[in-house]
């Protein structure tokens, strides 16, 4: 019984602390069983910390934005304490004495990156500060490295947590605080690894390990998600909720109560007891550096609309295989291509892509003007189709092979608010387009593309032509066409007929 054992509250017989501070009168039940001569010391006072969460659920729409999650897209936090036999120390959901039960994390973390499409789904890590300066941060820097290159994001061990908790579709958990806070909200929670035989049968958290799915290692993980969220209700752990603190909003006027009277002078009168907000992290777009496989139907010739879905390939994942699309009917006909950010650690993919992205602002005096970096790559890279350079939200330049210089930007949402698709989607889509025999006069002014649920209306717009710089030797226009053109045949569902 973690935290209210004699180990953890006496020395020599006797309470370590004046005072024990406990969320819930069900804990004190629980410390009068178990260390009954700390019991004096109980003061029930509430938890700042879920007070915060609680204050802050107005936010979520504002964290999710922070996060680069847009409409249409859901985020998936994986949390783990830092236990033996929590995710990430390795224990499956279906036992110990599974297979590569020591790599639980980085198994899940891989088939993540390999199962969801990055444009519809974003991931993020939530890991307990003692896995952080218990292994150093760098180590955990170099664990979640290919997760990282694939979209993931790593919240800091103190701060930014509990807004990532409040945005979050689904939370991939344990037996931590972090899946518990995430259940009293009403986020759907899947267990990835839970030791119920270590938690006392009778807490909260033992409870949220009987009612909670178990994920399972076998069969699809984005099914298991997606069905989690589907099939939850915001009351399933109600009575959790209600048990994660006695006096919900009220803790920091009872712990400023409790801490005055134990220095023995009256509380100042004229302010309010009151706990900080959680702020507003900064913007961190999704950001992909791996390798990525592009998969790409199309739904409309006129107007053009096109679905777009995107895996990053790490380590050696195998490519996706289209039956994945669950909106894809049978039948349906793919081309597929591959995409690679410029500053890729896989640089040797660089020489093979269809499209090549570069990420910096517009006047960035290293790279810019866009049209002067598009046309230099293209040189560099003589067997891409496509370049862009994304210099904005929703925005990017791209540069075709035949020499045509386009703006593609989409459109804002109701409220004015840029679209938060990573734009090299667009840049995707319109190579798929082009391959595909279409013209860009076709294509104009306007193609809409497809991620999962949410659609773009991205504006294609001609720029005007910068003089044109002399031909570099050994130019593989001719040999482009040919290798694109069988990079991009059409490949064909295994449900079709």
């Amino acid at each position: 019984m973690f935290g209210l054992a004699p180990d953890w509250l006496l020395e020599d017989g006797r309470p370590l602390a004046t005072a024990t501070v406990l969320s819930h009168p069900e804990q004190l039940d629980r410390l009068r069983s178990a260390c009954p001569e700390a019991a004096p010391t109980a003061v029930l006072a509430g938890d700042p910390c879920y007070d915060r969460i609680l204050a802050a659920l107005p936010q979520r729409d504002r964290f999710r934005r922070a996060l680069g999650v847009g409409p249409g897209q859901r985020l998936i936090v994986v949390s783990s304490t830092w236990a033996s036999r929590s995710l990430f120390g390795g224990d499956p959901a279906g036992g110990a004495d599974e297979p590569g039960a020591a790599d639980l994390l980085p198994w899940l973390l891989s088939r993540l990156a390999a199962e969801l499409p990055a444009d519809e789904y974003r991931t993020a890590a939530v890991l307990h500060p003692n896995i952080w300066y218990g292994h150093g941060p760098g180590q955990v820097q170099a664990w979640l490295d290919s997760a990282r290159r694939a979209g993931l994001e790593a919240i800091p061990p103190l701060d930014g947590w509990r807004q990532a908790l409040i945005a979050a579709d689904c939370v991939l958990g344990d037996h931590s605080s972090v899946t518990y806070y995430a259940a009293s909200i009403g986020i759907p929670v899947v267990l990835g690894a839970f030791p119920q035989e270590d938690l006392d049968p009778r807490s909260p958290v033992a409870a949220l390990g009987r009612t909670a799915p178990r994920l399972l290692r076998r069969g699809s993980l984005r099914a298991q998600i997606d069905r989690a969220i589907d099939a939850h209700h915001p009351d399933r752990y109600k009575a959790l909720a209600e048990q994660t603190s006695s006096s919900p909003g009220e803790s920091a006027v009872l712990l400023r109560r409790l801490f005055y009277d134990l220095m023995g002078i009256p509380e100042p009168e004229a302010h309010p007891a009151l706990l900080d907000p959680l702020p507003l992290p900064p913007y961190t777009p999704t950001r992909v550096t791996a390798p990525i496989r592009v998969l790409v139907r199309q739904l409309s010739a006129d107007p053009p609309e096109l679905a777009v879905t995107r895996y990053a390939v790490v380590g050696d994942a195998p490519d996706p295989d289209p039956a994945r699309d669950p909106a894809a009917p049978a039948g349906t006909a793919y081309t597929a291509h591959s995409a690679a950010d410029e500053e890729t650690r896989e640089t040797g993919r660089l020489s093979v892509a269809d499209v090549v992205v570069r990420r910096a602002a517009e006047d960035d005096a290293r790279l810019g003007p866009p049209a002067a970096w598009a046309s230099e790559a293209l040189d560099r890279y003589p067997y891409c189709g496509l370049v862009a350079y994304v210099d904005g939200p929703d925005r990017c330049v791209v540069r075709t092979r035949e020499g045509d210089l386009v703006r593609l930007s989409a459109a804002t949402d109701p409220d004015g608010r840029p679209d938060l698709c990573d734009p090299a989607v667009y840049a995707s889509a319109l190579h798929a387009w082009l391959t595909d025999g279409h013209t860009l006069d076709a294509a104009l002014p306007v193609i809409t593309v497809r991620t999962g649920t949410a659609a773009h209306h991205v504006t294609v717009e001609p720029l005007p032509q910068p003089p044109p710089a002399p031909p570099s030797a050994g130019s593989h226009a001719s040999d482009w066409a040919s290798s694109a053109r069988s990079r991009s045949a059409p490949i064909r569902s295994p449900f079709s007929s």
